[in-house]
C-alpha cells in the first residue's frame, strides 16, 4: 500500500517577502554610497553606529561622516575601481561623534549600478571570548611552567645563595660586591617564581555578595595613598548597579593592578585614571563545570590618558611575559585574565592614541545563586 503525501494536494502558499523590511531587520549597520559619495540608502542598525538619523545621513557624504583618512574611503574608491567584492578585517573605523571602534568591512557594487553596497560588522564579543579563553590557555601554561620551576628552580637557587653567603665571609671588598650581586640576582629571581606561583593555585575561590563600587573606593585610597598620589582620578559609576558574584580580595587585587598599571602609562603631567561601571545587558559565556551560560552584565573599567600601546601587542597583552614596560615581567596581566577568569568573567583591553582601557566582566550574584538553587 503506498503512503499518500499529506503535502501533494495542497498548493503551496505564496510568501511576499518586502526587501525593505529585510534590510530593517539586519543586524549589521549597512550603508549604500552613491557616485557623488552621498549616502542614499541606510538601515536602523546603521543609524544607530553612527549616531545620526536616516534623515540625517541621507543628506551627508561619506567624507562627511569620517575623516578624509578613513579605511573606509579607501575601501569604496578600491570597489569603484576594481569592480569587485572587497573585505578588509579588523579595521580601526571612527567619527568624532562615535569615537574608534573595531569593524570588519565588506563592500561591492550594486548590481546594474554604480552604488557601492557596504556591510560593516562590529567585532562581537563571542570573538572577544575566544579571545579571552585563549588567555586563559596561556595562563594554564604558565601554572605548569610555576610548578615546574618551584621544583626544579628555587631549590638550586637556595643552594647558589648560601655559597655566596659563604664565600662572602672571607672575600676581598671587590670579590663581596661580586658576591652580594650574586645573592640579589637570585633573590630576584626567587620573587619571579614566587608570582608565578600564584598561576598554580587551582581550588575553588570562595565567592559571596560583593560591593563592587566598595572595592573601588578601596583601591582608589590606596592608589591616592601611594603610587597614584600625581594622577586625578575620575569616577563614572552605575549607583544602581547590583552586587557582583566574586571574592572581594581578589577582586581588590586584580583592580589595584590594573590601578597601578594605568597609572604608571598615564603621563607625569595631567594624568589621569577613570573609574568606571555599567551594566550591559546580552553578554553570555560558558564557563567550565557550568550546564549553562553565565550572563555577564557587570562591566568594570580602569582607563588611563597615556599614549596607548602598539597595535602589534594589543592581541597579546594578556599572555605571560608581554609587556611594554622596561624591567616588567609581564606576568600583571595575565594573572588578572587567570582571577577574572576564575570568577567566570572575561577581560578586555582596548588602545588608542587617548590612551588605554581594560574592561572586566563580571557575573551577578543573584543569578548566580538562582541557578545554584
Amino acid at each position: 500500500m503506498a503512503l499518500s503525501n499529506p503535502f501533494s494536494s495542497t498548493k503551496r502558499k505564496k510568501t511576499d517577502v518586502d526587501a525593505l523590511s529585510v534590510l530593517n531587520a539586519l543586524p549589521d549597520p549597512l550603508i549604500v554610497v552613491d557616485d557623488d559619495g552621498y549616502i542614499c540608502m541606510t538601515n536602523p542598525a546603521g543609524e544607530e553606529f553612527f549616531a545620526l538619523s536616516a534623515k540625517k545621513l541621507l543628506r551627508m557624504t561619506v567624507n562627511e561622516i569620517v575623516p578624509f583618512d578613513s579605511p573606509l574611503i579607501g575601501l569604496i574608491e578600491q570597489v569603484r575601481a576594481m569592480g569587485d567584492y572587497v573585505s578588509e578585517y579588523g579595521v580601526d573605523l571612527g567619527t568624532p561623534k562615535i569615537g574608534i571602534k573595531n569593524v570588519n568591512l565588506q563592500a561591492f557594487l550594486l548590481y546594474g549600478t554604480s552604488n557601492v553596497v557596504v556591510q560593516i560588522e562590529e567585532r562581537t564579543i563571542a570573538a572577544k571570548m575566544d579571545r579571552q579563553l585563549t588567555h586563559r590557555g596561556a595562563a594554564r601554561s604558565v601554572t605548569a611552567m610555576a610548578i615546574m620551576l618551584a621544583h626544579e628552580v628555587k631549590n638550586p637557587l637556595s643552594g647558589i645563595r648560601g655559597s655566596a653567603q659563604l664565600l662572602e665571609m672571607n672575600a676581598s671588598d671587590a670579590d663581596r660586591a661580586l658576591t652580594r650581586l650574586i645573592c640579589d640576582e637570585t633573590d630576584r629571581i626567587c620573587a619571579l617564581v614566587d608570582r608565578m606561583e600564584a598561576f598554580s593555585d587551582d581550588r575553588p575561590i570562595d565567592r559571596d555578595a560583593v560591593n563592587i563600587h566598595e572595592v573601588l573606593e578601596h583601591v582608589r585610597r590606596v592608589a591616592e595613598a601611594g603610587f597614584g598620589r600625581n594622577v586625578t582620578f575620575r569616577e563614572n559609576y552605575d549607583p544602581s548597579l547590583p552586587f557582583v558574584y566574586g571574592n572581594r580580595d581578589q577582586l581588590i587585587q586584580v583592580l589595584l593592578n590594573l590601578v597601578k598599571n594605568a597609572v604608571e602609562a598615564a603621563p607625569e603631567d595631567g594624568g589621569e585614571i577613570t573609574l568606571s561601571t555599567a551594566y550591559r545587558h546580552g553578554i553570555r559565556l560558558a564557563v567550565p563545570g557550568a550546564q549553562e551560560k553565565v550572563q555577564l552584565p557587570l562591566e568594570v573599567g580602569v582607563q588611563d590618558n597615556g599614549p596607548g600601546i602598539p597595535e602589534e601587542i594589543l592581541p597579546h597583552i594578556f599572555d605571560p611575559f608581554v609587556t611594554t614596560k622596561a624591567g616588567g615581567s609581564g606576568l600583571g596581566l595575565a594573572l588578572v585574565a587567570k582571577i577574572v577568569g576564575d570568577h567566570g568573567g572575561i577581560a578586555e583591553f582596548e588602545s588608542s592614541e587617548e590612551g588605554s582601557k581594560v574592561l572586566i566582566r563580571l557575573p551577578v550574584y543573584n543569578f548566580i545563586k538562582t541557578d545554584t538553587e
